[in-house]
């Protein structure tokens, strides 16, 4: 893996003024993956109880904005508390507060910049779902520490990047209900998945600072680690759909979502790092997918 990185200079970036563009790097602007990851199960809430379809697409954009500017910010707590160990990791030491590029005062200017761009997104909903979302602001913080201590710190991410779920459906429904949880849940099941694809960039690097993860604590059994959990999600976003009461239409156009998940599990390669970031970022296409079969549903 001598010389791979995910970080991406080019494109926008490069154009952008030089002393903005660490800041861009910082809060991974020029992978705007992440921060898909983030808003798609809000996504999942709006097509499946939006009460309109303006009501779905002025959330839809709120949310797009908090995602980006919440992803952000995850993103600068996690590389404040890991500057050190990014250091010692083949595919993170060109991060700019690794590398020096940014210094830890400037970072948590920006941080505070985000901030207040993702508290006006989440203060243009209703009291009920700014209760919702203010939730996720701890297991934010304490997920760069929990790689740390537990081979499980996909859990606490996969808390983080699916509670735009709940909190999309309070926001489109001013209630949360068994659907909402159980929607919530499909996505904790995705993200644990997806996430344990990603974290095999850096398992050989991981095990020699310390770091744990699911890629780590399965390795060979990967395989079979997946299919759990994308099976897991799949019941129960049929699940949620039932309980919302859509129309039996939506099972079988969740089935192209299903294909792509199963393309991930059947050519997964966890030795080969570049592949698995292309199956990583695939699961925006995933995403996207379900969120259509939800539309089909209310059709």
């Amino acid at each position: 893996m001598t010389g791979y990185t995910d970080i991406r200079a080019q494109g926008w970036v490069a154009r952008l003024p030089a002393g903005w563009r660490p800041f861009a790097l910082l809060a991974r602007f020029d992978r705007p993956i992440g921060a898909w990851l983030l808003v798609l199960p809000g996504f999942w809430a709006f097509a499946a109880a939006a009460p309109s379809w303006a009501e779905g697409i002025r959330l839809t954009l709120l949310f797009l904005v908090g995602a980006f500017a919440m992803r952000g910010a995850g993103c600068v707590v996690n590389d404040l508390w890991d500057r050190d160990l990014d250091r010692q990791v083949e595919r993170t030491r060109g991060r700019p507060l690794a590398s020096g590029a940014v210094t830890p005062m400037q970072a948590l200017w920006f941080l505070a910049g985000l901030c207040l761009v993702g508290a006006a997104v989440l203060f243009q909903l209703s009291w009920g779902a700014i209760l919702v979302g203010l939730v996720s602001l701890v297991p934010i913080a304490l997920y760069p520490l929990a790689k740390r201590v537990t081979d499980w710190p996909q859990a606490v991410l996969g808390f983080v990047f699916s509670w735009a779920a709940p909190t999309g459906w309070a926001a489109a429904t001013g209630t949360l209900d068994a659907a909402a949880l159980a929607l919530w849940a499909a996505g904790f099941c995705w993200i644990l998945g997806y996430d344990t694809i990603y974290a095999h960039q850096d398992r050989e690097d991981d095990a020699l600072v310390g770091i744990r993860s699911t890629a780590r604590r399965f390795a060979d059994t990967t395989r079979p680690f997946l299919l759990a959990c994308y099976g897991a999600m799949l019941l129960l976003l049929a699940l949620s759909g039932v309980l919302a009461g859509l129309h039996w239409l939506f099972l079988p156009a969740l089935l192209p979502a299903a294909a792509l998940l199963a393309w991930q599990v059947a050519t997964l390669d966890i030795h080969d790092p570049a592949r698995c970031l292309r199956l990583f970022k695939l699961n925006r296409e995933v995403g996207l997918l379900v969120a259509l079969a939800f539309l089909v549903g209310r059709l």
